[in-house]
C-alpha cells in the first residue's frame, strides 16, 4: 500500500531529566492509502535545527510518497543521493533518520510484524536497563543517594551520569569535587553495579587532564568514560587509552555510518553510541553497527529523546550482538511516557520486544498536538 502523505509536528517539551530544560524535537507522520500511520523522530534539540528539518522533510516528501514502505532501502538510498549536495550529516541526516523510522514503522504495520521480526529477530531475550541521567544537584551526597535509588527501583545494571549539564552540580570542571561525586556514587550503588561517565559537549578536556581524571576514576571501577576529550580526537584518545584501563566511548555526535565506520576504525573507541535520530535512522543505523562489528566496538544505542526513536533503539539492541544495554530516563518525561499509551519500562530490571507491528507503540496524537510549536 503506497504512501500517501508526509506531515511535519515541531514540538517544544519541558524535559525533568535535564534540570527543566526546554527540548525541541521533530516528529514525522506518514500515512498509507488505507490510512495506516508510521511514525518517525529526529532528535534536533533546537528552535531551529527543528524548523529546518522540518523544511527538508517537507522538500524530501516528493520521493516517499506514492511509493510502497516496503522500499525503504531504496528510499533511503534516493534520498541520500538527493541530500549530497548540502552534506551528507547535519540536518539532511536529521530528514532521512526520521522519514526511514517512519517508513520502517509503517512497513511492519502493513504487515503485521514487529520492527524486530522485520530486524531478521532478536538475539538477545532481554536488553539490561542502564539509567542515563545528568548531574544537576549541587549536594553531591544527596545526589548520588538519589540516584542510587533510581538504579534500584528499576534494577538496573548500573548509571551513566552525565557531567557538565544544567544545574548546580559543577561537575567536570574540578577534579577534586568529580572524585568526590564519583567516590559517593560507588558507595551509594555498592560494589557490583556499573558506572559510566559522559563529558557533556560544555566540558573541554585536555589529554593530560583526561589520564589525570581517569585514572583517579578507575579507584571506584568506572565502566567507561564517554567523549573526554570531545567528539573528533583520535590522537588524544589514542593516548588516553595507552595510559589508562578504562573504557572510551563516544561517536554519538557522528552523522552517518561512514562517520561511524571512520572512529571506530581508528581503534581509539570501545563503546560507540548511535542515535538512529540522527545516524540516518533505522537502515543507517544497521549499517554502522556491521561496521563496529567489524572493528570489534560494542554499540550501545541512543535513546535520549522521545518515545518514537526509544522504540526503534531498543528493537535494534535486540537484533545486534554487541549491544549489552539499553538507556532509560529516570523521571518521567512528555515525550517518554505521555505521548504513548504504554511507556517503555523495564520488567526486573530489562527490557523485551514490544509487542505490536512496527515499533510496537501507539503514539498519542493528542499529546503532540498539545506540545507542537507550529500552530
Amino acid at each position: 500500500m503506497k504512501v500517501t502523505a508526509v506531515e511535519t509536528i515541531p514540538v517544544a517539551h519541558p524535559e525533568p531529566n535535564d534540570a527543566g530544560s526546554t527540548r525541541h524535537l521533530l516528529f514525522v507522520r506518514i500515512t498509507d492509502a488505507d490510512g495506516r500511520v508510521g511514525w518517525g523522530e529526529a532528535v534536533t534539540m533546537w528552535p531551529e535545527a527543528t524548523r529546518a528539518t522540518a523544511v527538508l522533510v517537507d522538500a524530501l516528501a516528493e520521493l516517499v510518497i506514492g511509493r510502497e514502505a516496503q522500499e525503504h532501502a531504496a528510499i533511503h538510498r534516493e534520498l541520500q543521493r538527493h541530500t549530497w549536495w548540502y552534506g551528507h550529516g547535519g540536518l539532511a541526516a536529521f530528514a532521512v533518520s526520521a522519514l526511514d523510522i517512519a517508513l520502517w514503522d509503517l512497513a511492519g504495520r502493513q504487515t503485521g510484524t514487529g520492527l524486530v521480526e522485520l530486524l531478521g529477530g532478536a538475539v538477545h531475550t532481554t536488553m539490561p536497563a542502564l539509567v542515563s541521567c545528568h548531574a544537576a544537584e549541587a549536594d553531591l551526597d544527596r545526589m548520588a543517594a538519589t540516584m542510587a535509588s533510581w538504579v534500584d527501583r528499576h534494577r538496573a545494571v548500573g548509571i551513566k551520569v552525565g557531567f557538565g549539564k544544567r544545574g548546580e552540580a559543577r561537575l567536570g570542571v574540578d577534579e577534586r569535587r568529580d572524585v568526590a561525586f564519583v567516590s559517593a556514587l560507588r558507595r551509594e550503588l555498592g560494589p557490583d553495579r556499573s558506572i559510566m561517565i559522559d563529558i557533556g559537549a560544555a566540558v573541554e578536556w585536555d589529554v593530560p587532564t583526561a589520564i589525570r581524571r581517569t585514572r583517579a576514576f578507575e579507584e571506584f571501577g568506572v565502566d567507561w568514560i564517554e567523549e573526554p576529550l570531545g567528539a573528533d580526537h583520535p590522537e588524544g584518545y589514542a593516548e588516553l587509552r595507552a595510559r589508562t584501563a578504562t573504557r572510551i566511548a563516544y561517536g554519538e555526535r557522528e552523522w552517518t555510518p561512514r562517520g561511524i565506520r571512520r572512529i571506530a576504525r581508528t581503534g581509539t573507541v570501545d563503546v560507540v553510541g548511535v542515535d538512529p535520530g540522527r545516524c540516518e535512522g533505522v537502515t543507517g543505523w544497521l549499517a554502522a553497527a556491521g561496521h563496529c562489528r567489524a572493528a570489534g566496538c560494542e554499540i550501545n544505542a541512543h535513546a535520549w529523546s522521545g518515545a518514537v526513536i526509544s522504540a526503534a533503539s531498543l528493537a535494534l539492541s535486540l537484533v545486534s550482538p554487541h549491544c549489552h544495554q539499553f538507556e532509560l530516563k529516570p523521571l518521567d518525561s512528555p515525550m517518554q511516557h505521555e505521548l504513548v499509551a504504554e511507556p517503555l519500562a523495564p520488567i526486573e530490571g530489562g527490557f523485551t520486544a514490544l509487542r505490536g507491528p512496527g515499533l510496537g507503540i501507539e503514539v498519542r496524537q493528542d499529546v503532540l498536538d498539545r506540545y507542537r510549536t507550529d500552530r
